[in-house]
C-alpha cells in the first residue's frame, strides 16, 4: 500500500498541474505560517493533555479521561470531511487501525464539523475509530492547534469549493484545527506529537505505530 505521504504528494502534484495559481498561493500562505510559527503553541511531549468531553456523531458524549483508562489514546486533529487531504489520512489511520488496537491505543479523530445527520452518512463518520466534533475548535485551541485561516484559503473555500465553513461548522467559520496528532499516555502527558501548518502533509501512520511500540 502506498504511503500516505507518497498519496499526499501526488495530491499536491496533481493540484499544482490543475491550478498552479491557487497552488502557489497556498505556498506562500504556508511559507508566511511558518515564518510567523504557526503552531509555536501546540502541546509539547511531556505537557498535560486538558481533558474534553465531545459529541461523537450520533450525540454520545466522550471523555478522553475515560479513554484513557483503556490505554494510550491517539488524537488526531482535522479539518473536516470535506477536506480531500484529511480522507486520504483518515483512511490511512483506518488501514493501521488494527495495530494501533493491538498496542492497546484508542484512535479519536476531531474536526469542527457539527454532529448531524448527514456526518452519520459520510465516510469518515463510518470509520471504526470515535470521530468527535469540536465545534468553534475549542479543544484545538487548548491544544495550541486552532488557526485563523487566511482569506485567501476561506475565498477559495467559498468560491472554487462552495463550502459554508459557518454552516458545516455551525458556527466559526474561519478558525481550523493545524492538522495535528498527539499521542496521549494513560498518564495525561503527551508522548509523541506532530504537528504542521501546511495543511497537505500530514503524520506517517507508520510513525504513530513506531511510536506507539516505544511508549509501551
Amino acid at each position: 500500500m502506498q504511503k500516505l505521504r507518497e498519496q499526499t504528494d501526488a495530491k499536491i502534484a496533481f493540484g499544482r498541474q490543475k491550478n498552479p495559481e491557487f497552488m502557489k498561493g497556498v505556498d506562500e500562505i504556508i511559507e508566511e505560517a511558518k515564518a510567523f510559527e504557526k503552531g509555536k503553541n501546540a502541546l509539547k511531549v511531556g505537557e498535560q493533555a486538558p481533558n474534553f468531553e465531545l459529541p461523537d456523531a450520533l450525540g454520545n458524549q466522550i471523555k478522553l479521561s475515560g479513554l484513557l483508562e483503556n490505554g494510550a489514546v491517539v488524537v488526531t486533529f482535522y479539518r473536516g470531511s470535506w477536506c480531500p487531504y484529511c480522507t486520504l489520512q483518515l483512511r490511512a489511520l483506518q488501514a493501521k487501525l488494527p495495530e494501533i488496537q493491538s498496542l492497546g491505543a484508542t484512535l479519536v479523530a476531531i474536526s469542527p464539523e457539527v454532529p448531524d445527520a448527514s456526518m452519520t452518512k459520510n465516510e469518515i463518520s463510518e470509520m471504526d475509530f470515535t470521530v468527535l466534533s469540536d465545534q468553534d475548535a475549542k479543544v484545538a485551541s487548548k491544544y495550541g492547534v486552532a488557526w485563523e485561516v487566511p482569506e485567501f484559503l476561506l475565498d477559495h473555500m467559498r468560491v472554487d469549493r462552495n463550502l459554508d465553513l459557518k454552516q458545516i461548522n455551525n458556527g466559526n467559520g474561519t478558525v481550523l484545527p493545524i492538522p495535528a496528532t498527539f499521542i496521549v499516555g494513560t498518564d495525561g502527558a503527551i508522548q509523541w506529537s506532530y504537528v504542521n501548518v501546511d495543511y497537505r502533509t500530514r503524520s506517517e501512520p507508520d510513525e504513530i505505530v513506531e511510536a506507539l511500540k516505544s511508549i509501551s
